[in-house]
């Protein structure tokens, strides 16, 4: 795996990262716009960080985390830039998402991944995720978004 650092977001590197982002699945099947990208990662709310992801200093994607979300933080935004995929990346940003939830006694961990999205979909599962509902229409008429859950206490 290639090492990474996560920065707070800003609005620069914001401005660079909704077009390129919006070129790629989930986001270009949607039809999100790069401004609609760069608003929302550019977007300041509290509890709800977003950094960049970034690699030997290249902007490399985006993670954005919505805390304390049903007992546990929700990771609202995962976006790698195709040439740093499959480097496990993804894998060790929610190895840290869940140690720092792990630190503030979460019991959960939340996501939700668009449906046609197989390849997310198998990421989730392969790190301990598991399908918990099936909402239809929630992004767009037509289509299906899966919330998906992973449990940080024993059952």
């Amino acid at each position: 795996m290639r090492g990474f650092d996560l920065e707070p977001m800003t609005p620069v590197t914001a401005k660079i990262l909704g077009p390129l982002l919006s070129g790629i699945d989930p986001w270009a099947r949607y039809a999100y716009t790069g401004g609609a990208l760069t608003t929302f990662l550019a977007g300041e709310e509290a509890g709800a960080p977003r950094f960049a992801i970034k690699v030997d200093r290249v902007i490399a994607g985006a993670v954005g985390i919505r805390n304390n979300w049903l007992r546990g933080p929700y990771l609202q935004f995962l976006g790698i830039l195709p040439a740093y995929q499959s480097h496990g990346i993804g894998g060790s940003i929610l190895d840290w998402i869940e140690a720092e939830a792990r630190n503030t006694d979460a019991q959960n961990l939340w996501v939700v991944a668009s449906e046609f999205n197989a390849r997310a979909m198998s990421f989730y599962e392969r790190h301990g995720f598991s399908r918990i509902a099936t909402l239809t229409d929630l992004v767009v008429e037509g289509s299906c978004e899966v919330l998906l859950r992973k449990r940080l206490v024993a059952v």
